[in-house]
This record gives structure tokens, sequence and C-alpha cells, in this order.
């Protein structure tokens, strides 16, 4: 291999000289050797006694001759030398160019067979044992381990490794692992369809991803794709990288290789399989959870029909057997298929990946226990699959994860992407981004801590910090404005000032007590969200908001026993002893972040049957749009974006994260009853509504409105009501209580009192009318005193 490097190179070199500097020049034929004049005389008189004079004086004539120089003799130039020099300086760094490629193509081949174990090696290697992972109700959410039975390539039979030659790569024997012409037709194919509708990838350059590589979505690992498929196609043969394929693919169900499988659908082994089952297992290699028999049994029929045509058009069967295969009806095995019902890959890697601490790496038979809801696991991937191909091309996103934690850190349903077959890359728990507002949360609660309240007025306004000046949406400023609204309608002016004010690496440290493991870069710009976290220390960060400030470790495995029953692990109760100091003002902060549901940038994730509090996130060019929120009993994370970085189309936090958010939480909260968040009480549904600019007067400003809950130790004011004992209204904007800035009460509506706007009190119905008037008269002291409703008059 180095001498065919050090022959390439210098093949390279010497085609460049040519080029450059043209062939080497034809010399003139030297002149035979002579000797002096005078030497000669010499040797005439000595050895020439019979020369004539005549002789002699030719003899010298000659040799005046042979002294003159040779006239020149013309040399041949090669068609190199003659072009212009700047077209020979093209084609000699086109040349250049080809050499450096041959010369790094050998260098990656010497380096894959240095790194890489031998791809053949897994054939002896032994079975993986069989674990399997329960849900939190004791039902199976999946089997890995031993069904990942080796299956050589003769004992298949003929009929998958065909199927799947058809509907993958019908030029599996023709090219070297890399298909041009299959890669072009794939791009003007998904350039028609507008959309990413078919691959380019040979079984080849799958097989290479799929054993040494990650399933990153980026240029260098496609690099790597393609130069380890051309080192798999020098070192194995066809039917050798056939066979690794179909014992390393996964086709869905938890089932790795054709014959876990074949016996996942089926119960039977691969070669037994008829050509109409060999078709539907071929089939699942496009979209598994799509196509899987246990979710889509329609769909999967569907599929196999169109692998037979595939196989019928690649001539690998007859008309007669496509005939006959298309008559045939598919059973399945359904009692197998049950234990697989959920796809939930994403969860299942995430526990595996822990596994090996556990165990120790250790080969034995594993029965894991799990935080993990089924159902809601279930349905939050299905959630996330509809709404991004509902609203995903219009708002230019490809991407989606979900993360939903109970009170004591369990996870109860994690998403890390749109479909786990397609890309396994887990975005909930790997995947770092700027989280931008959704940061924001940690800087308002330090604030609290240090003596602010939800009333105090900030100013909104214009600000410069070492060159850098933050912007709010739109290029708008309120003036002077309540850290309550400031925080509802993520006003970045405030949030920045505050930051500043509580002083350098407070926010931080708070972050970090909470939960965040992230490198939190200070500066100024760490109010806005600038530095990257997951999904899932996020939403474990904001859960510490819904369970009284006791911060939690997200986990997934509750317990971890062999298959004979001994207990290897076993997580310890939940002990409350984790406190954060500010806990005693997240009364205050829930206050807030439930207006930032109810009025602010979150009222697409509002629940109408009870409290919710949470913070939209969307960073610079929207590029990611997050939602993290919660109720009294669960904790939610959403994450919307491109793998790729790319803008989308205008996607904040407030939509589509906020959409999937209400819709899974809905799901999670079946059956849960409402409970306030911890520190605050249920409101007024129009207590605090002037500070957003909501006339509480008008009855259809509280029409459908979630449920509002405020701190409960600073009551706000009710609703204001028209009676004789209303004292003088205030003319300032703010009112001071004990030092503290609060929000004064108008006695007065706050908008100008029209024609419009008698028309609209005349239209009110009783029941509205007493609605905005106040207090029933039947209604508890206590009730009356403070302006709120009791808990279970919301439900």
């Amino acid at each position: 291999m180095l001498r065919a490097i050090a022959a390439a190179l210098r093949f390279a070199l010497w085609l460049i000289r040519r080029m450059l500097f043209g062939g080497p020049r034809v010399a003139a034929p030297e002149p035979e050797p002579t000797l002096p004049g005078s030497f000669q005389s010499v040797a005439q008189q000595a050895f020439r006694f019979d020369d004539k004079a005549g002789d002699a004086a030719q003899l010298q004539a000659q040799l005046s001759q042979q002294s003159q120089p040779p006239p020149p003799v013309a040399t041949r130039r090669g068609w190199p030398t003659r072009l212009k020099l700047k077209y020979r300086l093209v084609l000699g760094a086109g040349v250049l160019g080809t050499g450096v490629l041959m010369l790094t193509f050998a260098v990656m081949m010497v380096y894959y067979t240095v790194v890489f174990p031998d791809p053949l090696a897994i054939r002896n290697s032994a079975h993986a044992p069989l674990v399997r992972i329960l849900a939190r109700d004791g039902s199976t959410l999946t089997e890995r381990g031993a069904p990942r039975e080796y299956v050589p390539l003769d004992q298949l039979g003929k009929l998958v490794p065909a199927a799947v030659v058809a509907t993958e790569d019908r030029r599996f024997f023709d090219h070297y692992g890399v298909d041009p012409a299959g890669m072009i037709r794939a791009m003007f194919a998904n350039l028609r369809a507008g959309r990413f509708a078919q691959g380019g990838s040979t079984l080849t350059q799958q097989l290479a991803k799929n054993l040494f590589l990650t399933q990153d979505r980026t240029l260098t690992r496609k690099v790597a794709e393609l130069g380890l498929a051309l080192w798999l196609e020098i070192r194995l043969s066809k039917p050798e990288i056939l066979e690794l394929y179909l014992n390393q693919v996964y086709f869905g169900g938890g089932a790795y290789g054709v014959e876990a499988a074949s016996r996942r659908y089926f119960d039977k082994p691969a070669r037994e399989l008829t050509l109409p089952e060999a078709a539907l297992i071929a089939g699942l290699l496009k979209a598994p959870s799509k196509y899987s028999p246990a979710a889509s049994p329609g769909a999967a029929r569907a599929r196999a029909r169109v692998v037979i045509a595939k196989m019928f058009d690649a001539g690998f069967i007859s008309e007669a057997q496509e005939t006959q295969a298309l008559e045939q009806t598919l059973v399945f095995n359904e009692q197998k298929m049950a234990k697989t019902s959920v796809d939930a890959g994403y969860v299942v890697d995430y526990v595996v990946d822990q596994l090996q601490a556990i165990t120790g790496g250790d080969d034995v038979d594993l029965v894991v226990e799990t935080t993990i809801d089924k159902a809601l696991q279930r349905r939050a991937q299905e959630i996330v699959a509809d709404s991004l191909e509902q609203k995903g091309a219009a708002f230019g996103a490809s991407q989606a994860a979900v993360a939903v934690l109970d009170s004591d850190g369990g996870i109860r349903a994690l998403v890390g992407g749109r479909d786990y077959a397609d890309s396994q890359f887990n975005r909930a728990v790997k995947a770092k981004r700027q989280p931008g507002s959704a940061f924001k949360p940690f800087v308002y609660l330090a604030a609290l801590h240090r003596g602010m309240t939800p009333e105090t007025v900030a100013t909104d306004a214009p600000i410069t910090i070492g060159g850098w000046s933050p912007k709010n949406d739109k290029n708008e400023y309120a003036g002077p404005i309540t850290l309550r609204r400031a925080l509802a309608q993520s006003v970045n002016t405030v949030a920045v000032r505050l930051n500043q004010d509580i002083g350098r690496g407070t926010a931080a440290d708070l972050a970090e007590r909470l939960g965040i493991k992230s490198e939190l870069r200070e500066g100024p710009a760490l109010a806005l969200g600038t530095s990257e976290v997951t999904l899932l220390e996020l939403a474990g960060a904001y859960t510490a908001f819904s369970n009284g400030g006791e911060v939690v470790e997200p986990h997934v495995i509750v317990k971890v026993s062999t298959g004979a029953g001994r207990v290897l692990f076993e997580a310890r109760p939940a002990v409350k002893d984790h406190r954060i100091a500010e806990a005693d003002r997240l009364g205050a902060l829930n206050d807030m972040l439930n207006a930032a549901v109810v009025y602010g940038t979150g009222k697409r994730a509002a629940l109408p049957d009870r409290p919710v509090a949470g913070k939209t996130g969307t960073t610079q060019d929207f590029r990611d749009a997050w939602f993290i929120g919660y109720t009294s009993h669960l904790t939610a994370g959403v994450w919307v974006g491109n793998d790729n970085g790319k803008p989308m189309n205008r996607a904040t936090g407030g939509t589509l994260p906020a959409e999937i958010w209400k819709q899974v939480m809905r799901v999670a909260h079946e059956g849960l009853a409402p409970e306030p968040l911890p520190g605050t009480v249920i409101g007024s549904a129009d207590a605090d509504a002037a500070d957003f600019g909501i006339n509480p007067l008008v009855p259809a400003s509280t029409a459908m409105r979630p449920p509002r809950v405020v701190e409960g130790k600073d009551v706000l004011p009710s609703a204001p009501r028209r009676d004789a004992q209303a004292g003088p209204a205030e003319n300032g904007p703010t009112a001071t209580d004990g030092g503290r800035r609060i929000a004064a009460v108008r006695n007065h509506p706050a908008e100008q009192i029209d024609d419009n706007f008698i028309a609209r009190a005349v239209s009110t119905t009783p029941d509205e009318a007493k609605a905005a008037a106040g207090p029933a008269p039947n209604a508890t002291l206590a009730e009356q005193q403070s302006g709120f409703l009791s808990f279970t008059s919301w439900w």
C-alpha cells in the first residue's frame, strides 16, 4: 500500500512538471573527439610516413571543418507546452488536485484498516444478553438482545436478499460502494418533490453508517461514510457486504437483523419466509415506524405489494410469481408484536446507554424497570410526527424533541426526534442548543430573591453594554413596565438590566444549582439564553419550579434485576433535602410564568382546566424554538428546529412548540385532579388584566380565559367594582406599599366610553355582568377581602 502511494505521488509530480515546463530538449549530437592540432601533426609525422603533402593539406581542411560548431537541431515540443501559461497552470492544478485526492484516499484506506476492526469479526461475536425493558406499569416496553441472531447469507435463502436489493439498491452488484447515478437520480427526485423523498445511499454506505458512524446529518459524517463504503468494498466481497447489512439493519419493533424481524413479525426463521413475507420485511427498511405491522398493518401490506412489484421490475421474480404473491394474505404474529407495540427507540437507547455503568458489562439477561408511561410515550411520539407532518413545512422545521418529567425527576416520556428509524440521534438528551428566552426565569428568580416583586417597575428602553445593544421583538419599547409583564411578554431589555443588577454570575449559579450541567458563558447576553443546553437538563431545572424548589436529577431507571431475580440496582426514594434557597419566592415566579401563559407569549400552551406556568424561547434568526412549562403534577419541555441549524420561517416558542406541549400535556394529565402551583392561590380571571392592557369590564375579554394564579403571600387586587364606597382613582400608574411598587387599581374604564362601549354594555348578559361586578353576595368573607374565588369554583 505504501509503495502504491509513493508511486502515485511520483507519477503526479512528473505529470505536473511535464505540463508546466514541457518535455526534455533533444540535445544536438556531440562531435567525435579530436586531438589538438599540434598533437595531430606530431602523430602524423610519427605514424604516417607515406602521406603526401596534398593529403596533409586535405586532412588539415577536414580538421578545420570539424572544429566548427554543428548547426542547431530543432527540438520537438509536447502539446502541453504549446498551451498558454494560464491554461497550463489550470491543468497542472487539476492534476495536482487529483494527486492529492488519490493520496488522501490511500491514507484513508490505511487509516481505516488500522483504526477499525475487521467487519467480519461480528460473525463470531457472542449473542447479546436479553434485555427486557418495562414501563412504569410493568408492561413490556421492548426487548433487546437475544433475538439478534447472526445468520449467514447462504442460510437466508434468496427471497429476502433479492427483495432488499430490489427495493433499496438495485445497482448493488454494479457499483463500488458509491453510486453517482443513484445520487443524481435521488437529487432530482427530491427537487421535484420539494422535500426529502428519496435517498441516494447505497447498501454499502448504510452498512458503514450502522457499523462505524453516528446518525448525525453533517458533511463530515457524510464524507466519512463515503470513505468507509469504499473501504468496505476493498475489504469485502459483495455477498459479505450484503450478509453484514441484513444482520445489522433495524427493522422496527426493537428488531435488529432480518432473523430477529422474521421471528418478531411472523414467528419463523428468515429462511422459511414466503415471497410476500420477505417483501414485507424488506419494505420496513424505508420507514420501520411508519410501515410496522404492529402500528399499521394496512400500510405494511401496501408496502409489501410495492416491493413485490419492484422485484418483478428488477427481473428477480416472474410474472406468475408476482401474481401469486399479490393474491396471498399476510398473517402476523400478534402475540409477539404486542410486546413491542410502542416504538420507544429513543427511550430504549437512553436506558441501554446507562446500563453499562450499572452492570459493569456483564453478559447476563436483565429486567429493567423504568419510569416511562407507555401510553404517554406512544402518544407523544405520534404528536411530534403528526405536528411536523402538518405544520413543519410551513414553519421550515424538520425535527422536534419532547421530555416529560414528574415532580421527582422521573422521565415519563422522551421523544428524541421525528422518527427513530430515520435518525437515532436523541435530540432531547444529546443536542445542545441555545434556549433563548427560556433561560430568563433563572434571572427573574434571582431578582425576586434579592427583594423584587412581580409588581416592581422596571424600564423597557434601549440599553448598550460594552458595545452590545439587545433588541426587543419588533424593536418596540414600553417604558415603565412591571416585572410580571416584562417576563410574560419576554422583554429582552428588562432581562438584561436585571442580570446586571443582581450581579455577575448570580443567574448562572442558580441555574447550575437547579441542575444545568452544560457550561454557561458569563456575560450580559447570558440573560437571553446564549449558552447551549440540552432539553432534558432544562426541563429538569424547571421541575424545581413545579415541586416547591426541590432540585431533581432526571432519571429513567427505577430497578435493574438479572433474569434470575438478583437486584443489581434500585433507585432510592426521593428525599426532599435539596431545596434551593430561593424557594420562598417561587410563588412570585409561578405567578409571573402563569401570566406568560394567560396573557403573554405562551397563550397557545394554556390548558382550560388547570393552571399552567411556562416560558417560550426563540433564538436568533429563528434557529431554535422552545416551550418549557409545568403544572403542579408534571413538567414538559419541547424543542423544534433543524439539525443543521437552518433558520425556520418565523417559528417562535409560542407557536409550534407551545401547541405540541399542550397536546402532550393534555394526554399526560388525563385522570389527574387540578391543583394550584406552589406558592400561589387561584385569582380572579382579570385580577391584573389592566397591567396587560386588557379592559376587565369588557365581557369578551374574559371569555374562555385559562385559570390565573397569583402569589399567595402578596394578593393582587381583584377586578374593580363600581360601588359607592370606591375611593378616588390614582393618577399615577403605580403606588407604593411598604416600599414596594405595585400596580394601582383604576376605578374607571381603561378606555374611552363611546357608542361602541355602550353597545357592548347593553349586550352584556346578566351572568356576564355579575362576573364583571365582583364576588357573589354569598362569597366568603375571605374571598371578598382578597378578591379571589375559591379554588373549587374554577372547575
